[in-house]
């Protein structure tokens, strides 16, 4: 089912995650703990993200060092499969243009349409942290809204090969990413919102948004959506902290703001575990004041571990 559909259906906020894939040498049995623990919650879908390449440098043996190229977290579509297939839940694969070109994004979506995965999130995806700046492969797309078109275009029977006659048409329901707080590339709140508009013009069904710990910072991005012509559902997307180390690193990779009180909170505590407490109690409040204010998903990052999620989900759905 879409995730389009999901919410059309649905009676109250539905509830659903994002994991990980596991990294390039272990099992995927995490992976299915994390799943184990919150099935029990009925996830409309489930998101699995994909983080592209990273470039390292290793001894060539001459004194020169030889670059190559190494992905951490391989495999989106197999576990997208492998998830559906034990959980017969709906999967939601992020689809990035990092590392990729138009016919590897097309062979992607291509594989994911004959096992039956009919929901995509189009991203542009991160810079690789050695460059600074986002750079699109050869032949590559450099926004989200290429991604987009791309995805449309197939569910047209439209496919790079302009000769293919008798195309099947593809049926992907396509979401994007929004951000309540500005894209920190974003010369100005306004800018943003005219290329998350693009996005929806293209064919996008959804938004998903950056994490944020304001709830006030959600709510104003909905009515600013709704005024900007952007009528399509906004489904927040929250991460409890767990550390204390979080206040000065999601800041910095998120460029989000945390309330003073959380703030305060987490640094008056003496342990991790303290502070993962004052996170579940804290996303336990936002969760419950989304619902009421009418959200119509709650979308949990786990970051592949299911405690802090399962907490809060006892406590609201």
């Amino acid at each position: 089912m879409k995730v389009t559909e999901h919410i059309a259906k649905a009676k109250s906020t539905l509830f659903s995650l994002e994991v990980l894939p596991p990294l390039k040498g272990e099992t995927i049995d995490s992976l299915y703990d994390t799943m184990n623990a919150l099935m029990e919650f009925s996830p409309a879908f489930v998101d699995v993200t994909y983080h592209r390449e990273e470039f390292v440098f290793r001894d060539a043996g001459n004194g020169l060092l030889e670059k190559h190229v190494v992905r951490k977290r391989p495999g989106t579509v197999a576990i997208c499969a492998a998830l559906h297939n034990k959980y017969k839940v709906d999967i939601v694969p992020h689809i990035i243009c990092g590392g990729f070109n138009k016919e590897e994004t097309e062979n992607a979506l291509m594989d994911l349409n004959y096992l039956g995965v009919d929901n995509i999130l189009a991203l542009r995806g991160d810079p690789i942290k050695s460059e600074g700046r986002f750079k699109p492969e050869p032949d590559g797309h450099a926004y989200a809204v290429d991604l987009v078109d791309q995805a449309m275009n197939m569910n047209k029977g439209k496919y790079l090969d302009i000769d293919l006659k008798e195309t099947t048409k593809t049926n992907f329901c396509i979401g994007v990413a929004g951000y309540p707080e500005k894209h920190f590339e974003a010369p100005n709140r306004k800018s943003d919102l005219r290329h998350l508009k693009a996005k929806i013009d293209a064919g996008a069904e959804y938004i998903v948004t950056q994490m944020f710990y304001d709830n006030r910072a959600y709510f104003k991005f909905v009515d600013e959506c709704r005024e900007y012509g952007i009528n399509v559902p906004v489904i927040p997307g929250l991460k409890p902290l767990a550390s204390k180390a979080q206040l000065n690193v999601i800041p910095h990779h998120f460029h989000i703001n945390l309330p003073d009180d959380l703030v305060q909170a987490v640094e008056k505590a003496k342990t991790d575990a303290d502070v993962r407490q004052i996170g579940v109690e804290w996303c336990i409040q936002q969760s419950k004041e989304l619902m009421k204010g009418g959200a119509p998903v709650l979308h949990y990052y786990t970051m592949g571990k299911a405690k802090s999620t399962q907490a809060i989900a006892k406590a609201v759905f």
